[in-house]
């Protein structure tokens, strides 16, 4: 008997495929990340500038520790540990969590250098026109403060999407674990490799060019 198990295999269309659901449960697991991280940073970069000492002494030590601790330390953590309190999350709920936590730390800090940015005279002018606290945040703060740290945004936002990648290591079939997954199957790490490079690419570029084009309308 000539039987032969073949334990590999070229790269086949239906692995493109493959990629492909694994760059949209990236794309997911970031955008849902990123949107709860900012609002939930925008809020504490708020606490920390109104806060002041309170917010010091309390808040920001909690953001440092996320800012600090490797985002990878983060997950295993979290992932091994919630269940001991009742929380059974699977990967994906698990990385959604501790992204955002860990977007909120850094946008933290960009929100309050957004506030800081509008001064107080405008401020009081602001509020000598009949504006209210809110308004004043709403029309005065947001537009100016946000253009003012809208780079700085992108830059965590894109950065982000890079560390979304971490959350293979829970087992959450990314783009990164697919790409483990087929290379242990094909053994072609340079072709798949350079796929998901191009997938991460085109996640991230069309970003950074609405960023850039936003960039360049505000300043006209």
């Amino acid at each position: 008997m000539n039987d032969t198990i073949h334990f590999f295999s070229g790269f086949r269309p239906a692995d493109m495929v493959f990629l492909a659901e694994a760059a949209w449960r990236t794309l997911l697991v970031y955008g849902v990340s990123i949107f709860l991280g900012t609002v939930i940073g925008t809020i504490c970069g708020w606490l920390l500038f109104e806060g002041r000492l309170l917010a010091a002494a309390t808040l920001s030590p909690v953001l440092d520790i996320f800012r600090s601790v490797p985002l990878i330390i983060q997950l295993v953590l979290f992932y091994n540990f919630a269940p001991i309190v009742g929380l059974n999350l699977d990967p994906f709920a698990s990385g959604v969590v501790i992204l955002t936590v860990y977007t909120a730390a850094l946008v933290a800090n960009v929100a309050r250098g957004g506030i800081e940015a509008v001064g107080r005279p405008m401020r009081r002018a602001a509020r000598s026109l009949g504006m209210s606290y809110w308004q004043d945040l709403r029309y005065v703060v947001l537009p100016i403060g946000g253009r003012a740290v809208f780079p700085a945004w992108v830059g965590v936002a894109l950065g982000v999407m890079k560390d979304s990648a971490l959350v293979s290591v829970l087992g959450y079939v990314e783009l990164l674990k697919a790409s483990q997954i087929l290379i242990t199957r094909t053994q072609e790490p340079f072709l798949i490799l350079s796929l998901a490079g191009a997938f991460y690419f085109a996640l991230s570029y069309p970003i950074s060019r609405y960023a850039a084009k936003l960039q360049q309308r505000w300043a006209q």
